[in-house]
């Protein structure tokens, strides 16, 4: 949600439905690992002073082990504020020769990263991509 548009605590709680005051702990937590960045404050409603707070693309690049389920658990989390008709999936099952499975993985890693080093549109459409390639245990 901080992507290419620097959001403040309030702001981020009010998207989310939170409590300010719990938000603002998580976002200091992700600020503290580098997830986000402080923005120089700025004056808001009634001269109050507020920080927005950006992404800096962590996330985006982070890879995970396999046990671990924070990245679909918060993709599933996104997935369920999202009207089901909004949302479009594909899965595609495939039997690569040798060296192919590697050839297009890559090819896909290039894509992400090509499209992530884009400058954020600020008033572009915000979309989101969840990507999972693993082993067929039907295979």
């Amino acid at each position: 949600m901080c992507r290419g548009i620097a959001r403040t605590n309030k702001e981020i709680a009010q998207t989310l439905g939170t409590n300010p005051a719990t938000t603002l702990h998580h976002v200091r937590q992700l600020v503290g690992t580098g997830f986000l960045t402080a923005e120089p404050p700025r004056k808001g409603a009634r001269g109050a002073r507020e920080i927005p707070y950006l992404a800096t693309g962590k996330s985006w690049r982070i890879d995970t082990p396999a046990k671990d389920s924070v990245l679909l658990d918060t993709f599933l989390e996104e997935l369920s504020l999202v009207p089901i008709e909004e949302v479009h999936t594909t899965r595609l099952g495939l039997r690569f020769g040798p060296g192919e499975r590697e050839k297009f993985e890559q090819r896909i890693q290039s894509l992400f990263e090509e499209y992530a080093a884009l400058p954020p549109r600020v008033n572009g459409e915000a979309w989101s991509i969840f990507y999972a390639f693993h082993p067929d245990p039907n295979g």
